[in-house]
Formats: structure tokens, sequence, C-alpha cells
């Protein structure tokens, strides 16, 4: 999909590239071209137009940086990994290209992004009327920053609502579904700080690009942008910590309560063995056994059952092992 944005109107417009001619032009009024899960002939159109060359969806999933951080033929090319489909059962991180080129903001992208459709919404205020290509490009990261911002947050209600249900819950509830809750949110955080890391090493490269070195005010906004996303990281960190804390503190109480039940079965079973012995002693049948012709034989194994039993138990309680 191919949307062009223009200065006047703000609005995104879809083209249909093959409707397009061959020496087809942006009008210089567009100031974001926006590629959305593109064809080849579409980024054609682009390359073409523009006169440069687009990475291609390989070549934007590449980590090194001097495959997603560059300057070619006067455009700078920015490759971040941002976070998709968080609100969904398996969220993604997925590649976003972001290239300052002739005062245009230009960005590739193969996943649905919330950052986006947000930010898009906002453009029909007054204050984009003379907005540049890096204007959208920083308030854009805002707008990402933003979106981490609240995922974040939302984890955070999450780990606390577990938090409480861990150390309130009532003795034998199950663990599962808190363990469950925990590892999803873990995992998310773990997306999000990988995501954070990413924006850092573009926030840092993009002070190079010439639509923002030679601009005071875009630097200072871009410093803004870097100090938002360390404060995010360090957020994430101490959630991630956090998580694993509680992780740990259920897997103890996990722990302590097997302890319980082995430690009640295993005093169970040393009350019973005395009196079981003594029964299996009466219980042989032997005819030279003294004790069967005393008159008082029956009632005194009984009473060494109940004895041999009473005095464990009262030992044990004792030691407030039972």
């Amino acid at each position: 999909m191919l949307n062009l944005l223009p200065r006047e109107t703000r609005n995104f417009r879809a083209v249909d590239a093959l409707d397009l001619p061959t020496d087809w032009r942006p009008p210089d009024d567009v100031i974001w071209i926006e590629l959305v899960s593109p064809e080849r002939h579409e980024e054609g159109v682009i390359e073409s137009a523009l006169r440069l060359k687009l990475p291609t969806s390989r070549e934007m999933a590449q980590i090194e940086p001097s495959s997603r951080l560059y300057i070619e033929g006067g455009a700078t090319f920015m490759t971040a990994s941002l976070l998709s489909r968080s609100e969904e059962e398996h969220p993604v991180l997925t590649p976003v290209t972001f290239v300052l080129a002739n005062g245009r903001l230009i960005t590739l992208r193969y996943e649905p992004l919330r950052a986006f459709s947000a930010f898009s919404q906002r453009l029909s205020g007054p204050d984009y009327a003379e907005a540049a290509g890096a204007d959208l490009f920083l308030d854009l990261l805002d707008a990402v920053i933003e979106r981490l911002a609240e995922v974040l947050e939302r984890g955070s209600a999450r780990v606390q609502a577990s938090s409480n249900a861990i150390f309130d819950r009532p003795r034998g509830a199950a663990f599962e579904p808190l363990l469950t809750s925990l590892a999803r949110t873990q995992s998310l955080a773990a997306l999000a700080r990988t995501s954070l890391a990413s924006l850092a090493r573009l926030a840092s490269f993009a002070a190079l690009a010439p639509e923002i070195a030679g601009k005071p005010a875009a630097q200072a906004h871009l410093i803004s942008v870097q100090q938002d996303i360390q404060s995010l990281t360090e957020h994430a960190a101490a959630q991630s910590s956090h998580i694993s804390f509680l992780l740990d503190a259920a897997l103890g109480l996990i722990n302590i309560e097997q302890n319980i039940s082995i430690k009640t079965f295993s005093v169970f079973t040393v009350l019973l063995m005395p009196p079981t012995l003594i029964g299996a002693i009466y219980g042989m049948n032997f005819e030279v056994m003294p004790e069967l012709t005393w008159p008082w034989g029956y009632p005194l194994a009984l009473g060494l059952m109940v004895v041999s039993g009473v005095a464990p138990l009262l030992w044990f309680r004792r030691k407030g092992w039972f």
C-alpha cells in the first residue's frame, strides 16, 4: 500500500502504483510517503521517483548497525525494531525504516502499528501547517515512545495485580494463571526493552541527518526523545526485576506448600508405624506365644498401639513440627 500525505490537507491519500506513469514524481507539497507492506512495483515507483534505493524486508531484518543506520545519496536511512500487536496473545517486533530525503519523510513497514495510526490523526491540527519531513519524523518518534510507555504502564498494572494475588491468595489456590500472566508480561517487557534499545541507536544516529543537524530546535527535540527512551528503558528494567522477584516468590511458596504436604504425610507415617508393628507382631499365628494365654493380652496390645501412636504425636507438637 502506498500512501501520500500532502502538506495542504494533511490527510493520507492512497495511491495505486499501477496507475502512475513511469516518469511520475511526487508533488512538491507531499511531506510524508508511507509504504505499508508494499509490493515490489510500489517500491520501484518510489525508488525511481526519489532516486534512492529502499532496503528490502530481508535487509531491514538485519541487526548490524551498518545495515540499519546509514546515509546514502543524500538521504538518511534509519531502521528500528518496533513493538507490534502488543494487545494480542503473541506480540512481535517488526523492523520499520525511516528515510529523510529532500525534506520528506518516507516510512516502510510490514506490520500494523497503533503509534502510526494515532499520530496520523493528529496531523490535521495547525501545528503541522508548515511541517517538514524532519518535524514529522521527530513527532512520530514521540508517538512511538508514548505507545511503548502505555504498554509498560499496562504491564506494571498487571504485575501489581499479580503481586497482590500471590501474597494474598488462600493456601491451596492455583498458581498456574498467575505464573502464566507474569510470564507473558515478562515477555512483553523484554520486547519493549529491545525496541527501546533499537530506538536509542536510531535517535543517536538521527543527529547526523542534515535535516536535523542544522536545526537547534530539532536537536533539542531529539535530546528530549533520547531522555524519554532512557527513562522508559530504566522503567522496563525495573519491571523485569519485579517480575523475576514475583516468579521466584511464587515458586518459593509452591515449594513451601509442597513441603508442608510432604511433612504432614511423613508425620502420619511415623505415627502409624509403631501401632502397625505391634499389630503385625500379635497378628502372627504361632503356637508358642506366651501372650496368647494372658487374659489381658488383647487389651494390652491395644493399649500399646494407642500409646505408641500418641507419644510421637505429643513429641512432634512439642517440637512445633505438627
